[in-house]
């Protein structure tokens, strides 16, 4: 049997992690809804899953080229990103209402705290 990280890698590995990260990455809002460890953990288990569900369906509904990057020429479709874009939004507010995850904390420090260190930090360089 493989070790857990030898198993876990290709799984989140290209091309779905890099197409979640990628929306995730134009769409703030989906960070202040998915917060904290497990949110975020729920978050990209169910959102790789419907993405390649979602691409899976596309490709036997369309026609693309034989190749192995079937995936890239889907996504060269307008209506089939916007489709991928939908999905990842909707995952994460279905995570985000979730109430299993009502009372976790989020991960790192709150704008309170960062703002706190900004102000530490401009002062030391400038000392």
């Amino acid at each position: 049997m493989t070790d857990a990280d030898e198993l876990w890698i290709p799984l989140v590995d290209e091309p779905l992690g890099s197409i979640v990260a990628e929306v995730q990455a134009a769409h703030p809002e989906i960070d202040d809804l998915v917060v904290g460890a497990r949110r975020t953990l729920a978050f990209r288990t169910f959102a790789y899953v419907r993405v390649g569900m979602l691409l899976g369906q596309l490709l036997v509904d369309q026609d693309v080229p034989q190749s192995d990057a079937w995936v890239e020429a889907l996504l060269e479709r307008p209506a089939n990103r916007d489709a991928v874009t939908r999905e990842v939004i909707a995952v994460a507010r279905e995570v985000a209402a979730d109430a299993k995850y009502a009372d976790e904390e989020p991960v790192g420090p709150d704008d309170e705290a960062r703002a706190r260190f900004r102000e530490f930090a401009r002062r030391r360089l400038e000392a």
